[in-house]
């Protein structure tokens, strides 16, 4: 996968300014967005899946512009074939997890498809919660919200999956179990992730390029080994 991001946007909230200007190439199958909290990760994940329109510059993946400022490119988040789990996991809670999966297949009017219906229940198994189908989120733990949260994203069978903070809402042994899985699964469905954490644990379980972010604007990027020996160093 190679993501190519030029993009700039400016906020002003409470008499606070905050201007994202950020650029960089990836070409892995594994990005990693790193950095402390408020130095602008989020929102160029947002960017690139389209819930987020920046008032300059571009984005491609694989040679396909998502976004162009100076030729009026926007492709809608719907159009790009991108998965997304939001930080909070953002699960419909008067759905049950069978529907919240199964959310993104669903046509506006009338029921799945035998073909969507097979793949829901594909990704129920693929992620342990087919017992839990049944049953509403608020019924179900932290770690449990997780997975229906990336089923439903994968159920789509999206080009890339974005996960923003995927294991902060975890404690710290359950992070580790979740990390584990959620590798082993991307690495069966060969899948591109592109992740945002300020976690250096990701960095180092996950791999790939880490794309390092401060005060609004990407500093560096390194692969992740190098990132490992500096973190080491500093340690």
């Amino acid at each position: 996968m190679r993501i190519t991001v030029d993009i700039q946007k400016s906020y002003c909230c409470g008499g606070r300014e905050f201007h994202l200007d950020a650029t960089f190439a990836a070409t892995g199958n594994r990005v990693v967005l790193f950095g402390p909290s408020g130095s602008g990760k989020t929102l160029t994940l947002r960017a690139l899946a389209g819930l987020l329109r920046p008032e300059g510059g571009s984005i491609s993946v694989d040679g396909r512009v998502f976004f162009n400022a100076g030729a009026g490119v926007f492709v809608p988040p719907r159009d790009r074939g991108i998965g997304y789990v939001f930080q909070d996991y953002a699960l419909f809670p008067h759905l049950t997890v069978r529907q919240n999966v199964a959310f993104g297949l669903t046509p506006l009017f009338g029921r799945l498809s035998r073909e969507a219906a097979g793949r829901v229940e594909a990704m129920l198994e693929l992620f342990g919660i087919a017992p839990l189908a049944k049953l509403r989120p608020a019924r179900i733990s932290g770690g449990q919200r997780q997975r229906v949260a990336l089923a439903r994203a994968l159920a789509c069978e999206p080009r890339a999956l974005l996960l923003d903070e995927p294991f902060s809402a975890l404690d710290i042994p359950l992070r580790q179990k979740v990390r584990a899985e959620l590798a082993g699964i991307l690495s069966r469905l060969d899948i591109p992730l592109v992740m945002v954490t300020h976690d250096p644990a990701d960095v180092a379980f996950f791999g790939g390029d880490v794309v390092r972010y401060g005060e609004g604007r990407v500093l560096d990027m390194h692969s992740a080994e190098v990132m490992r020996r500096t973190m080491v160093k500093v340690a």
